[in-house]
């Protein structure tokens, strides 16, 4: 036989607890389910000015649920599924966040209202049987949400959110040393990052405002990208972005496709920002005008300041694409005259009158430049 008990803590139920018809349950206390506990109908609600705990081995099912705690907050210890809808009015709740198997989940129909915040999920929640949801994530001040778009229903999907430093969380054991990154990857925010798990295929939407500080990483909005915890490599790594939005203050990106259980966290970082002098200052190398006439105006082929880049190589084609000209180490000396030898070319001449194409590779700085000049004769 079944046991449902109330005290002053907490409302216990040990037996097989069902609720039909349009009822309405409020609880202002905790409650501990060890049992079935399945609404097919009604509203549970969750209110006062305290904190309310789920406690207990089984996790209640609700059709309708909501949670109006201004002074406190719901804090589950103890799974939660909604079969309908969710109403965010104020209070959030809770879950820890170094244990992703406890969570609020919505199922396959479930959907949520009035999300902000005040008002939101601050662990894990959850999707069972869903292709695209929007988890309404965040931390203690902000709802920080996620879009995932996934390529069919994911039989589970958690994501949460944390606004902490990923190389040291202080809700996680793990830690994601933003140091510890591949090449293509410049700078990784050390202001938040969610953690999404699922097996399918997806791709996310998330967002930035001031106090995720995108500023301070990048130059422009295309600076930003979408990067991720490797859980076999262990560093960061570029997921990538096909769309992205906004400004540095506030925007969103939407990834490439990618496994989410393949990353032990997501968050935003930049491509690799120019650092060396010549870089930052000669975004291209121009195109420029060649007269090899001996009057001692652009008699050669002059790319300023390219002997302070360290080793290069200069490659310059025809309109045909034929090679004519190439130098390791250039320093200004092509003045009209080939040195390929496998072309036709009478060298006592030069080269005809035209449009050249040219090829610098600086191998140190790890950037190539392209451009043209006309050879006139």
């Amino acid at each position: 036989m079944g046991l449902l008990a109330t005290a002053q803590t907490a409302l216990y139920n040990a037996g097989n607890l069902q609720l039909h018809g349009n009822v309405q349950i409020g609880f202002h206390t905790n409650l501990i389910n060890d049992a079935p506990l399945e609404t097919t109908d009604g509203l549970v609600g969750f209110y006062g000015d305290r904190i309310i705990q789920i406690l207990g081995d089984q996790a209640p099912t609700l059709f309708d649920m909501e949670v109006f705690l201004p002074n406190g907050r719901l804090f589950l210890f103890n799974s939660i599924n909604v079969t309908n809808n969710l109403n965010f009015i104020e209070g959030n709740l809770l879950s820890a966040l170094n244990n992703q198997l406890v969570y609020l989940n919505f199922r396959e129909d479930a959907f949520f209202t009035g999300e902000n915040d005040l008002s939101k999920v601050t662990g894990f929640a959850a999707i069972t049987n869903k292709q695209t949801f929007s988890f309404p994530v965040g931390d203690q001040n902000q709802l920080r949400p996620l879009l995932l778009n996934s390529d069919s229903n994911n039989a589970l999907a958690i994501c949460a959110y944390l606004f902490e430093d990923p190389s040291n969380p202080s809700s996680i054991l793990e830690s994601y040393d933003t140091e510890e990154k591949v090449r293509n990857i410049g700078e990784i925010t050390s202001n938040e990052f969610w953690i999404l798990q699922t097996n399918v295929p997806s791709s996310v939407t998330l967002g930035w405002n001031p106090r995720s500080g995108l500023g301070n990483l990048a130059n422009s909005i295309e600076d930003i990208i979408m990067v991720g915890w490797s859980k076999s490599s262990n560093q960061w790594v570029v997921i990538g972005n096909t769309a992205i939005s906004g400004d540095l203050e506030q925007g969103f990106l939407i990834s490439e496709k990618f496994v989410p259980n393949d990353f032990s966290a997501i968050t935003f970082g930049t491509t690799p920002l120019p650092t060396d002098t010549f870089a930052v200052n000669t975004p291209t190398l121009g195109n420029y005008f060649v007269s090899p006439n001996g009057d001692g105006v652009n008699d050669f082929l002059v790319f300023d300041n390219l002997e302070d880049t360290g080793p290069n190589f200069v490659s310059i084609y025809n309109r045909f694409g034929q090679k004519v000209f190439e130098l390791s180490n250039y320093s200004n000396e092509f003045n009209g005259i080939s040195n390929i030898n496998n072309l036709v070319i009478n060298k006592e001449i030069g080269v005809p009158e035209g449009v050249y194409y040219y090829i610098v590779d600086l191998p140190e700085q790890d950037l190539q430049y392209q451009g043209f000049f006309f050879l006139d004769r």
